[in-house]
C-alpha cells in the first residue's frame, strides 16, 4: 500500500486534532522579509550582539543608547512588513476551531497582524512593538517612543517614573517570562499536535517545547528548511519553506474538515 506524500498526512492530523499547537521561529519572520539577526545582512553583522546584553542594557548609558539607535532600526523594518501564508495558515487553525495557540520566538508582532486574536498568541520572547518600564512596568506602545526618538532623546525615560524604558523583547542575559513560560507548557499539556514551524530548535529553553509536547502524547510535527536536532523525535518532518509548505497543508485539511 502507497504511504500518504508528507502534506496529506499533515492535513489529516489536523483534521482529526482537538487542540493544535503551533510553534513559530525566524524562518517564519524571514519569509515576511525579516531578516534572521544571526544570517547575512543581520543586524549581528552590523552591531556587536555582545554590546546588547541585559546587564549592559541595565548600567551603562552607552550601551542604551546603540540599543536604542539598533533598535530605531529594526523598527523601520518591522512597521514595513505583511504577514505570509505561514501566519495566515495559523489564522485558518483557529477557524477551524482546533487552535489551542501560537508559541512563538518571534518578536515581530505579525501573528496579530494577521488576524491571530492576542490571547491566542505565547510570546516567549517578548514583542518589539511594546516597550515596558524596567522600574514600574507602565507601557507604552513602540511608535510613541519613536516619536520621542525623533524629537531627539537617545535614551527615553518613563513619563511615569523616571525607570528605564526597554521594548518588551528578551535581550542576552535577561531572564524569560515566567508567565508566558508557565502558560505555554501547561498548554503543551493538553495538545494533542504540536506543529514547528520554521524554527532550527537550537535557542534554548524554547527548543525543549517539542520534546515537552511529544512526551505528553501529542503528535509532533516539524516544518523547516534545514534539519533540527527533533527530527527523529518527530513523526513526520517536512523540509520545505514555512509560507509554501503551509499554504498546501491548508488547503487539504479545509477540504477534508468541511467534507
Amino acid at each position: 500500500m502507497e504511504k500518504p506524500a508528507p502534506i496529506e498526512t499533515v492535513s489529516e492530523w489536523i483534521a482529526q486534532a482537538q487542540r493544535i499547537i503551533v510553534f513559530t521561529g525566524a524562518g517564519v519572520s524571514t519569509e515576511s522579509g525579516i531578516p534572521d539577526f544571526r544570517s547575512p545582512g543581520g543586524l549581528w553583522d552590523r552591531y556587536d550582539p555582545e554590546e546588547f546584553y541585559f546587564q549592559r542594557f541595565v548600567s551603562s548609558e552607552k550601551s542604551r543608547k546603540m540599543y536604542w539607535k539598533m533598535h530605531a532600526e529594526l523598527y523601520g523594518l518591522l512597521t514595513s512588513v505583511k504577514p505570509n501564508p505561514a501566519h495566515k495558515a495559523c489564522v485558518e487553525l483557529d477557524r477551524f476551531d482546533r487552535l489551542e495557540c501560537v508559541i512563538t520566538q518571534n518578536v515581530d508582532n505579525l501573528h496579530q497582524e494577521a488576524g491571530l486574536p492576542a490571547e491566542k498568541v505565547i510570546e516567549i520572547h517578548g514583542n518589539a512593538l511594546q516597550v515596558g518600564c524596567l522600574e514600574c512596568d507602565a507601557r507604552h506602545t513602540r511608535a510613541e517612543i519613536q516619536g520621542w526618538l525623533e524629537a531627539g532623546e537617545e535614551v527615553p525615560l518613563c513619563r511615569k517614573c523616571g525607570g528605564l524604558l526597554k521594548p518588551t523583547t528578551i535581550s542576552f542575559g535577561q531572564a524569560m517570562p515566567v508567565d508566558k513560560m508557565q502558560e505555554a507548557e501547561g498548554r503543551m499539556k493538553r495538545c494533542d499536535l504540536f506543529i514547528v514551524i520554521g524554527s532550527s530548535l537550537v535557542v534554548h529553553p524554547a527548543a525543549l517545547m517539542p520534546a515537552y509536547a511529544k512526551a505528553s502524547g501529542a503528535r509532533l510535527v516539524i516544518v523547516n528548511l534545514t534539519e533540527t536536532p527533533y527530527d527523529d523525535k518527530a513523526d513526520l518532518v517536512i523540509y520545505g519553506k514555512a509560507g509554501e509548505v503551509m499554504a498546501e497543508v491548508i488547503q487539504r485539511a479545509k477540504q477534508l474538515i468541511v467534507t
